[in-house]
């Protein structure tokens, strides 16, 4: 069972690059990072909700779950 962060997806359909994102949603680059390399253990809802606004897209553009039959 796996959880995949698509930020790196949603960022290349916005032409928008990591710097500008942690800027504009108040994360640091160290816990963006976290989150697009797909290590976060937890991601808050207001934060979630600070991405999607800023990428102007869905939780489901951002996150994806894969099984493990599907790897």
């Amino acid at each position: 069972m796996a959880i995949i962060i698509n930020v790196d997806v949603m960022l290349a359909k916005r032409k928008m690059s990591v710097t500008e994102l942690s800027k504009r949603v108040g994360i640091t680059m160290a816990n963006l990072s976290i989150l697009k390399n797909g290590k976060a253990k937890a991601v808050r809802f207001s934060t979630l909700e600070a991405i999607c606004k800023t990428l102007d897209c869905q939780p489901g553009d951002i996150l994806e779950y894969k099984s493990d039959e599907d790897s």
